[in-house]
């Protein structure tokens, strides 16, 4: 029996469940215009766009920049947990910083939309505490703490590779021609030569087999 001047369960969960879908349109509206490189939207276009109440933004953020700025960590949180899946089964700190920025540079060409609204930021991406660039510092550290890397600095030598990732996936968003894969590829290689790895190792790290990305 419910408790009096309680909803029942189910009514509240329902209640939980609109609130989410109407704050995921939001972020999705959102994403889809910092992606576009349009910020300098009205409320009423991002509502309108998500297609829910214009009364409804202000339930769920308190400005656009608000929303904009958890749009694009909303964007790093799903890149991080796709390379997590993906890099799992792999031990080697080195390794899965290899795979991951090799990842990265094809998904530009899988999931152009995600990788234009991380780009969006600009190179201030590398100062964030969360997402790719705190999985990233995370890697470089563990590789360098296990002898596989040669750096003094985590922060530094993740402004070092975070700057060729992001300009190697702003150049393949302006050259479609570009073959991804194999500029992706010699850009990592050239990256983990800079780390300090062994250029036997760089060149091995560079070119194994990849799991395959999704689309969308």
């Amino acid at each position: 029996m419910a408790v009096p001047g309680t909803a029942p369960a189910a009514a509240v969960s329902r209640v939980d469940r609109r609130k989410a879908r109407t704050r995921s349109a939001l972020i999705q509206a959102a994403q889809g215009l910092l992606a576009a490189g349009r910020t300098d939207v009205s409320i009423q276009e991002i509502t309108e766009r998500a297609d829910v109440g214009f009364g409804s933004f202000y339930n769920h953020f308190a400005s656009k920049a608000e929303l904009f700025h958890e749009a694009v960590l909303a964007a790093l949180d799903t890149h991080v947990a796709l390379l997590d899946t993906l890099t799992a089964h792999l031990r080697d700190p080195a390794e899965v910083f290899a795979l991951s920025f090799r990842l990265t540079g094809r998904l530009q060409r899988v999931q152009p939309q995600l990788t234009r609204v991380m780009l969006s930021t600009g190179t201030s991406l590398l100062l964030a505490d969360t997402g790719m660039p705190a999985q990233a510092r995370r890697h470089i550290r563990a590789a360098a703490e296990q002898g596989r890397f040669d750096i003094a600095d985590a922060d530094v030598a993740l402004a070092w590779v975070g700057g060729a990732l992001l300009g190697l996936l702003q150049l393949l968003d302006a050259r479609p021609e570009l073959d991804a894969a194999a500029l992706t590829d010699a850009t990592a290689e050239r990256v983990l030569l800079m780390l300090g790895l062994k250029r036997r190792d760089a060149v091995a790290l560079a070119s194994r087999p990849l799991p395959a990305l999704p689309r969308g």
